[in-house]
């Protein structure tokens, strides 16, 4: 997919004639940590055509931790693991590009094409458990980048995290938009047998056009419907997502999306209004005005209208469902759905009782339950 000549970047972050191929951002503005900007400077020499198309880079980070706990009143969890920093899937309104700063990168261009690997991690998360102060509680997955983005093809970290979670017989949520998920049926399958895991899909919308302009590196909407069918054919308890709900874009699509989900085989759903967080504002508002000029007043309109008058408004217990009318009626308008579709079933905790560390060294030798 190639980007209309109206997302040419203004502040000269990318070189002129570099083509954007399947990317959400169109800029690469510094970080906000930086101290000085990036300004791209063509400097005469003539570079092959193909040369221009921005690619992705992959650098390999050795991991000193695994975990990372948080204390959020906002979060059903208080530990996560990222395999990966930054996303390759490109997502325009992705919540978490804001990261990548601390990484004295861009949260545009870079989040998705300048890419953190962390392969290793599965023996410090090995570590960590085996700790006799460690207390086993549901470890969530994919809650900032995808752990199955489409490097972790090559990479294998998540595959390196199930490991060692299903070895040590440890409790796991998984956030994903891909469908590589289910190479990993072979561990998620007994896992779910056990009582070890669910997993989330997202599906932000039914629509093709819409679902690769706004996150061009993802599978399609009706391939990750499959990705939640076979998943639900092995056994595996299946949220469908429809996360973020986009004001004026998508929030039309908000019980097909949900019946569609259901009728894959999902058991559960969930439902965040879209989050514009720092950099991401800018980004998306860039985004909007070159793909959907004619809307973009009346989406940020009601993005303000549910964030008391602001892009975003990070207060607790008010960034993931808004404020005001809209925010109620979407609010009313899922409960409806979900209880006639039968999405709102009481689900049993994940087991945390079957939890202890595997004989020997190394995540491999597991045993029996």
């Amino acid at each position: 997919m190639f980007y209309p000549a109206a997302m040419e970047p203004k502040d000269s972050t990318i070189l002129p004639g570099q083509r954007l191929l399947a990317r959400g951002a169109a800029s690469n503005a510094a970080g906000r940590y930086e101290g000085s900007l990036r300004v791209a400077h063509d400097d005469g020499w003539d570079i092959p055509h193909e040369d221009h198309v921005v690619r992705t880079e992959v650098r390999l980070e050795s991991p000193r931790s695994a975990i990372t706990y948080n204390t959020s009143p906002d979060l059903p969890f208080d530990r996560s693991i990222n395999p990966y920093r930054g996303c390759e899937h490109g997502c325009i309104y992705c919540f978490a590009r804001p990261t990548h700063a601390y990484l004295n990168l861009s949260p545009g261009l870079d989040f998705e094409t300048r890419l953190i690997a962390r392969p290793g991690i599965g023996a410090v998360l090995d570590r960590e458990l085996r700790a006799k102060s460690y207390r086993p509680a549901v470890i969530a997955l994919g809650t900032n980048t995808d752990p199955y983005q489409p490097i972790e093809t090559e990479y294998r970290v998540m595959r390196e995290v199930l490991e060692v979670l299903w070895a040590h017989r440890h409790p796991v949520a998984i956030t994903t938009k891909g469908s590589l998920v289910e190479r990993d049926l072979d561990l998620l399958a007994p896992m779910a047998a056990a009582g070890l895991v669910r997993v989330g899909v997202s599906v932000t919308t039914l629509d093709d056009r819409l679902a690769r302009k706004m996150e061009p590196r993802v599978p399609r909407p009706a391939r990750r419907l499959q990705t939640i069918r076979r998943l639900a054919e092995a056994g595996i308890s299946v949220r469908v997502m429809v996360s973020p709900l986009i004001p004026g874009l998508s929030d039309h699509e908000l019980e097909p999306i949900l019946a569609a989900g259901q009728e894959a085989g999902a058991v559960a759903a969930s439902w965040i209004h879209l989050r514009l967080p720092m950099e991401v504002a800018g980004l998306f508002k860039d985004w909007l005005a070159a793909h959907y000029p004619d809307r973009a007043e009346k989406v940020m309109g009601r993005v303000r209208e549910l964030n008391g008058g602001k892009d975003y408004d990070a207060a607790f217990g008010q960034r993931f469902r808004g404020q005001g009318h809209w925010a109620e009626l979407m609010r009313q308008r899922f409960r409806i759905a979900v209880e006639r579709l039968g999405l709102n079933p009481p689900l049993p905790p994940l087991r945390t009782d079957l939890f202890r560390p595997p004989t020997g060294q190394g995540a491999q030798l597991g045993f029996d339950l």
